[in-house]
């Protein structure tokens, strides 16, 4: 093992002034010294942060390292001490390996193909347009996070698991708290638990009368109620969290971005590489853990098994050996491939879902209201900490000339 080998002694929990949309200054100078550094765990044990593109997209094809979540012991920020991590409730596959993991998702698959998804362009636009005729009503002035960011893909992810319109906000409200990274501990778990109580009388209400969603199509599978109920808090939160989190922080940046936002506005052609490239640039899941089942070399070290990875998304997608100026952000780049979606058996589900909403959310926003901007100062725009597990705005005050 090499002794020139990088090591970043604490995971970095703030972003650098000025710069929002950069991961934080520590993962980038990591990812200058080499696709791979030591990181030494609160409760000291040895682990790896993979920052390089290659090597993160290969630790994600390679099925020896494991997303089981009982084998999750080490935490970047906290020392968990003795505490014994279970495995993840029945259902919730994103914390699981083969074969479980794949009993879960293969009857999921074709309820999110591209073409499936792509049918549900009309439904995005109807949503989308409501949303924005409702901003332009109120007039100049508006948190895009509470008007636009936020409701466009909750309404669209209920309707597909049929999930009561009039519910959503309440289970908005705690996915906000158990995936924002800023309640408690005691907070976060009533809110985690509250979601659980009502997915368990939501799928009792789809066994006692089937309606016409996903949720109710599983009802035929061999699956438990248990297991319904952890796969619905996937596709719930996920479906919900990651494209708000996409909607809010995407507008911010072309906000940020003048040139490329009018190049938006100007060619609708451009659409679909403007999404990609917002996800690369953004990258808002910007990191996962795996857990090495047996000793792998990678990128010229020897991991040992029970080593624990960190994997920064964020780093990958700003590699300099994958991506020409990979601090720009230009809509019209042509060296995608990005891994905001994952890669491998746990490459996101739902990504034609989200590209759908940002292909049309987005476009639709900057041509109704031309003249928008921030309300605020840039540096007072209010973001979510790097503890959460999805990064983004928690609000985005805009205005626009009436």
């Amino acid at each position: 093992m090499s002794e020139s080998l990088h090591t970043l002694t604490a995971m970095p929990t703030e972003r650098q002034p000025g710069c929002p949309f950069d991961p934080p200054k520590e993962l980038l100078e990591a990812r200058e010294h080499g696709p791979i550094s030591r990181f030494p765990f609160p409760d000291g044990h040895q682990g790896w942060l993979v920052t390089g593109y290659d090597l993160l997209r290969a630790v994600l094809a390679d099925q020896r390292f494991s997303s089981r979540r009982e084998l999750m012991r080490h935490h970047p920020l906290i020392d968990l001490g003795d505490i014994e991590v279970p495995p993840a409730p029945p259902g919730e596959f994103l914390l699981m390996d083969e074969p479980q993991h794949g009993r879960y998702r293969k009857p999921l698959v074709g309820k999110f193909t591209v073409r499936r998804m792509r049918q549900l362009t009309e439904r995005v636009e109807q949503v989308t347009a409501e949303h924005l005729d409702a901003m332009e009503k109120a007039g100049p002035g508006a948190d895009l996070v509470t008007a636009f960011a936020k409701p466009i893909p909750s309404v669209i992810i209920c309707e597909l698991l049929g999930v009561p319109y009039e519910d959503r906000g309440s289970f908005q409200d705690n996915i906000d708290k158990f995936l924002g990274g800023e309640v408690g501990d005691e907070e976060l778990m009533a809110a985690y638990l509250a979601t659980q109580s009502y997915l368990a009388e939501l799928v009792a209400a789809k066994r006692a009368n089937p309606t016409d969603d996903v949720l109710s199509d599983l009802l035929d599978s061999d699956f438990t109620d248990e297991e319904l109920k952890g796969i619905a808090l996937i596709l719930l939160s996920a479906g919900f969290d990651t494209t708000a989190n996409m909607l809010g922080l995407g507008t911010f940046a072309l906000l940020q971005n003048p040139a490329q936002l009018a190049a938006l506005r100007n060619d609708p052609a451009l659409a679909d590489n403007a999404v990609e490239e917002l996800l690369r640039y953004l990258t808002v899941a910007k990191q996962f853990t795996r857990v090495a089942l047996e000793d792998v070399e990678l990128g010229g070290q020897t991991i040992k098994a029970g080593d624990t990875l960190i994997l920064s998304y964020g780093t990958a997608n700003r590699d300099p050996e994958r991506f020409s100026d990979p601090h720009l952000l230009d809509l019209r780049r042509q060296d995608g491939g990005h891994l905001a979606f994952s890669h491998g058996i746990h490459q996101c589900l739902g990504q034609q879902l989200a590209r759908v909403e940002l292909r049309v959310a987005l476009p639709a926003l900057v041509n109704r209201f031309p003249t928008l901007r921030l309300a605020v100062p840039a540096e007072e725009v209010a973001l979510r900490p790097e503890t959460a597990d999805i990064y983004g705005v928690k609000s985005l005050p805009v205005t626009w000339d009436a």
